[in-house]
């Protein structure tokens, strides 16, 4: 292997480890806080795609349904992507910035996950809910 190559490679080498060196439970510097919030805004952004394709799947029989979740997931992600910039401007351009922004987004994303969650458990005959039954 050319010694170009490998220079180029070695940070793929070497994220894992340092995803593993992480202790966010006893995080102390800025750096692995942000690290374990992105880490955090990831898993919760993971549930929120899981739960939202279970949506998807359960309206694959209603194509005006499901363009409609469509639209207004897009709208929500708009909604919480300018709302955690707003939230975070007042330390934009500081080392605590992406901490501030991915715990602003984790915390909205778990509120719209579970909001997609109670559409999971609609009940039949509720003309309330736009999802059907399992």
């Amino acid at each position: 292997m050319s010694p170009r190559l490998l220079l180029i490679l070695t940070p793929l080498f070497l994220t894992p480890l340092a995803h593993a060196a992480f202790d966010c439970a006893h995080a102390s510097d800025q750096a692995t806080m942000n690290q374990c919030a992105s880490q955090e805004n990831k898993a919760a952004d993971k549930e929120l795609n899981t739960v939202y394709q279970q949506i998807i799947a359960r309206l694959k029989d209603n194509p005006d349904s499901k363009k409609l979740l469509v639209s207004a997931q897009k709208a929500w992600i708009g909604f919480r992507d300018a709302e955690c910039k707003f939230s975070a401007s007042g330390v934009e351009g500081g080392s605590v910035y992406p901490l501030i922004l991915n715990n602003c987004i984790t915390g909205i994303t778990k509120v719209r996950t579970e909001a997609l969650k109670q559409y999971l458990k609609c009940e039949e005959g509720d003309m309330s809910c736009p999802v059907p039954g399992a």
